[in-house]
């Protein structure tokens, strides 16, 4: 993705979080340069990975298949193995109408994805196979607002602002916004979004970046690279 499509998707973003009632936090909008001279007060951002994520899976096509999201906050791994601290996370997310998320599930991860405002937000449910995998011919049995709801293999379960599911390891999904863009909230356990995504098709958790003009914000795939 060309840098300068990323700077125009958060600027998007942005307006439509605030048209839905929502505010980023203040390091939303530090600059670069800013971030560096922070960087030593701000490292538990940088370790946990908050902030702003825009991938197009390396498809190459955003608004085919590709997601909006900003890491409000994150535990840490050592907490969740110990069972103790910091061991929740939370994000805001844009799914544009037909926009694939693609099929997924999590090892660790449960999370509940909540419709906070727009359109509907669709998501298409499949089982796991014993060792956790895809499987084609399993259902299984997830939450909707805290109600047990058994779903077939290749179910389309479809969420109205307020509605939510929850999903735990081994939930096979894919998402998209049906009839316009969706504002979704993810609460979840801790987050690891560079080894806890596992991909039912071989594709990229993040997008490769063009730098065809200076970042606005920095992507929290960018920190290794200008952070340390």
């Amino acid at each position: 993705m060309k840098r300068s499509r990323i700077d125009e998707i958060m600027a998007e973003a942005n307006e439509m979080v605030h048209f839905h009632g929502f505010t980023l936090p203040p390091f939303a909008y530090w600059s670069p340069e800013e971030f560096k001279d922070r960087a030593g007060d701000a490292r538990h951002l940088i370790d946990a990975r908050c902030g702003w994520d825009i991938t197009d899976y390396g498809d190459g096509d955003f608004d085919k298949m590709g997601l909006f999201l900003f890491t409000l906050r994150n535990g840490v791994q050592s907490d969740l193995a110990e069972g103790s601290g910091m061991c929740y996370a939370e994000k805001l997310l844009i799914s544009r109408q037909d926009q694939l998320s693609p099929m997924h599930s999590h090892a660790l991860k449960a999370e509940d994805i909540i419709n906070r405002g727009g359109a509907t937000l669709v998501v298409e449910l499949y089982g796991s196979d014993d060792d956790g995998g895809f499987a084609e011919d399993r259902g299984g049995v997830v939450l909707l607002d805290g109600i047990r709801h058994n779903f077939d293999p290749g179910e389309k379960l479809r969420f109205s602002p307020g509605e939510s599911i929850t999903l735990r390891p081994g939930d096979w999904h894919a998402f998209w916004g049906e009839g316009g863009d969706v504002l979704i909230g993810e609460v979840s356990t801790v987050n690891d979004d560079e080894t806890d995504n596992i991909f039912r098709d071989p594709i990229g958790r993040f997008a490769e970046v063009q730098e065809d003009v200076s970042p606005t914000h920095l992507l929290v795939s960018d920190y290794s690279k200008w952070l340390g």
